[in-house]
């Protein structure tokens, strides 16, 4: 029943933006940290923005300054808007709770993610 899909991403050039979107359904939305990971080819999953129910927000340094994370619990939804994106930001973006939800021993449940490809 859980339930995680993430949209916005795309190709883009250097120094442009995106902004992404993720739905998510199957638990208490509202009271959870949610956050943003993303996997570069042949790289780990690494988490790079998070936001609490509250609104407070935290980011990995390598996004600093250019990454904004939100949002509302109205509808569920959690944003990320990447600005100033270089190519070592291309990987597959996914949503999550933090720490991502488990479905079972060494099992946890991600979304299909979205593809953001920065090249020239």
């Amino acid at each position: 029943q859980v339930r995680l899909v993430e949209s916005g991403g795309g190709l883009v050039q250097p120094g442009g933006s995106l902004r992404l979107s993720c739905s998510a359904s199957g638990f208490i939305f509202s009271i959870k940290t949610m956050g943003w990971y993303r996997q570069a080819p042949g790289k780990q999953r690494e988490l790079v923005a998070v936001i609490t129910s509250s609104r407070n927000t935290n980011y990995v340094d390598f996004v600093k300054g250019r990454f904004t994370i939100s949002r509302d619990n109205s509808k569920n939804m959690v944003y990320l808007q990447m600005n100033s994106l270089r190519p070592e930001d291309t990987a597959v973006y996914y949503c999550n709770t933090e720490p991502p939800i488990t479905i079972s021993v060494g099992y946890n449940y991600w979304g299909q993610g979205t593809q953001v490809t920065v090249s020239s």
